[in-house]
């Protein structure tokens, strides 16, 4: 029997007990269904950590600091009007803020395998007045920051430019209706000296961005000449030079095979060195964890198809006994009633995957589509679910593989059969 005609008698012979077959192929179906959408999952979630790691800064460096956090982050829920009483914040003369020293940065430098040092000055802001008068509190974000920000209008502010990039959260609160309409707009950076006097420095909006999970988009985030001049006004008109301090510095590696050597001679000298994946290796980790608990789950839906798979074949020998000793009789080998119904136990498996994928894909989208617009719209960007046809690919023959296994047993049982006895059977 050749393969189309064996092929065709399977497809009909599928057909026969069409409740039994399309019972097993709704179990399948379950199982392809589940497993593509968390496939899609993981997927989703991690393109969305790729992206986050672009934002966060250079995969190829190390982040640098005293050991103790030296920078605060807002909620991201908007800026906080400014309260002259209690948000106070000074840097320098006698006020205790260990940062990196240009000794540290110097010893920064001499590390074997480093490439580059790009130190970064700590500033503390007295506010931020927008250009209605509103005054906000302002804890601005390190300017390496601003290496691959995820904008939603505008770009990162130029390194030599007086200009800061605003976060999508903070555009109502400073007067602007839309974030297209904040870019070109003006903001004041007021700091304030050792000697207790005000001045204000102006900033143009260079863009706005969007949150990002880690969080390098809570804050305003300046150019590195604007940061420089507010860091130089921050530690003058005291009645002694202030020694220089850095926030942090962006150290850059020129093989990342020997980032653990150099991480350890930080810790020797008391400093933190993180890599972007040392930062969000820990959300990647537990999304990963997540999916392949749901991925074993699924899988254990489709070995309960696998049985209904075997019972369905099973059954379907048993009710054709007379017909494959006819076969048998005919001429019939034993591996070709094997094939065909192994074909038989793949087409049902190619069906509930097919049809399990499909579902999965537009499931999983119109999903998807909803929670941006609804409780994940708080994180742009993120698709929860993201699908690419070679893993859906890879997931229909999958199942139709655990198919083929599954139907090996009766297909076994069936090749096996001795025509005479099977011609007798009642």
């Amino acid at each position: 029997m050749r393969w189309p005609d064996l092929l065709g008698s399977a497809a009909a012979n599928t057909r026969r007990a069409r409740i039994r077959t399309g019972l097993t192929v709704v179990a399948v179906f379950i199982g392809a269904c589940a497993l593509t959408l968390t496939s899609g999952m993981g997927t989703g979630v991690n393109r969305y950590i790729d992206d986050t790691v672009a934002a966060f800064g250079d995969a190829d460096a190390l982040y640098v600091q005293k050991s103790q956090p030296l920078v605060e982050l807002s909620a991201g829920a908007g800026p906080r009007e400014y309260d002259p009483d209690t948000t106070r914040i000074r840097t320098g003369f006698g006020v205790s803020f260990e940062g990196l020293s240009p000794e540290d940065v110097e010893f920064l430098e001499d590390l074997d395998g480093v490439a580059s040092v790009k130190p970064m000055y700590a500033v503390s802001p007295t506010y931020l007045e927008a250009a209605d008068g509103s005054r906000f509190q302002l804890s601005p974000g390190i300017p390496v920051d601003a290496v691959g920000l995820q904008m939603v209008a505008g770009g990162p502010p130029a390194a030599d430019r007086d200009e800061i990039a605003v976060p999508d959260s903070w555009v109502a609160d400073l007067g602007y209706d839309s974030a297209a309409e904040a870019v070109g707009g003006e903001v004041v950076v007021v700091m304030t000296d050792l000697g207790e006097r005000d001045r204000a420095f102006p900033a143009r909006i260079s863009g706005v961005t969007q949150a990002s999970l880690a969080g390098t988009s809570l804050n305003p985030i300046p150019s590195d000449s604007f940061n420089e001049r507010l860091y130089a006004y921050q530690v003058s008109g005291g009645p002694q030079q202030v020694p220089e301090s850095f926030a942090m510095a962006t150290v850059t590696v020129e093989d990342m095979g020997r980032a653990a050597e150099i991480q350890a001679r930080l810790e020797e000298r008391e400093m933190l060195g993180l890599t972007v994946e040392d930062q969000l290796g820990m959300f990647r980790t537990v999304i990963n964890a997540i999916v392949w608990i749901l991925n074993a789950c699924a899988v254990i839906a489709l070995l309960a198809a696998g049985l209904g798979i075997i019972n369905t074949l099973l059954m379907s020998v048993q009710e054709r006994t007379r017909e494959i000793g006819l076969m048998k009789a005919m001429g019939m080998s034993g591996r070709t009633v094997f094939g065909l119904f192994s074909l038989e136990a793949v087409l049902i498996g190619l069906l509930g995957a097919a049809l399990g994928a499909a579902a999965g894909v537009a499931g999983g989208s119109a999903v998807s589509s909803a929670l941006a617009e609804g409780y994940l719209s708080g994180l742009p960007g993120l698709s929860l679910f993201a699908f690419e046809a070679g893993k859906v690919a890879l997931i229909v023959l999958a199942v139709m593989g655990i198919a083929f296994l599954a139907g090996t047993i009766p297909a076994v049982r069936a090749a096996r059969k001795d025509p005479i006895a099977s011609l007798r059977h009642e």
